[in-house]
Formats: structure tokens, sequence, C-alpha cells
């Protein structure tokens, strides 16, 4: 698999798409770190890592709970791959975008750790924007 984070956020889309509670995929740091930004913004219930057992697959597996509405509308209705192997994307501190004039989130991976788009206007960084979610 050439680029792990479109993998994730694929299986998020087509999770909520189906409407799925909860959807599971191999884990990574980044992977944690993008589960832990879209649980402090709302759009998750929640995430969590399950290690591996002993028969089990190698890697541990990151479960992500999907959040719906009270009618069962989606609370992520788009999720966008930016920056991508075969071409990355970088924002300076005074260009980082908003996303959908500030209704959706962008996330940043910056020489402070992965955060909001919001977060590293505050903070003052720029970075590699990773997906954009709404």
């Amino acid at each position: 698999m050439t680029d792990p984070i479109a993998d994730m956020l694929t299986r998020i889309r087509n999770a909520t798409i189906g409407r799925h509670p909860r959807v599971d995929m191999p884990a990574s740091r980044l992977k944690v770190e993008i589960a832990r930004i879209l649980e402090s913004e709302g759009y998750i219930h929640g995430f969590k890592v399950l290690e591996p057992q002993a028969g089990d697959q190698p890697q541990a597996t990151l479960r992500v709970m999907l959040k719906y509405g009270p009618r069962g509308e989606r609370v992520i209705t788009g999720i966008q791959r930016v920056s991508r192997p075969g071409r990355r994307v970088y924002f300076g501190r005074d260009d980082v975008p908003e996303v959908l004039a500030g209704l959706g989130t962008s996330i940043l991976t910056t020489s402070q750790g992965v955060m909001t788009g919001r977060a590293a206007v505050k903070a003052g960084v720029g970075g590699e924007v990773l997906c954009n979610v709404w």
C-alpha cells in the first residue's frame, strides 16, 4: 500500500456511507493522531487501538467508532485527502486555508505535531495538509 492515510480516509468514508457503527484498519502513530483530532473535533465517538493477539495479524488494529445524528444523518459528510505521496501540499503559517469557510476542519502535520488548521494558525506554524473533513 503506497498511501495508508488515503486508505484510512477511504475506509471511514465508505463506512459512513454504509451507516456502519465502527470501522477497523491497521494502526500507526499518524493514524492514531488523526483519529484523536477527529474525536476532539466531534466527528467520531471515539477510537481504540487493539493490540495484536498471538495468532492474529502482526500489526495493531485501530478501531474507529463512527458518529451519526439523531435521525441517522452522517456527521462526516465529506473527507478528502489533500497532500499525497505524488504531490505534497505545504502551507506557511499565514496561508493555512479554511475548509468550507470555517465549517470544516483541515488536519496538518507540523513541526509541533499533528494538529488542526485553526490550532496551527494559533500556534503560528505551517505544515503539510493531510486532509480536509466536513
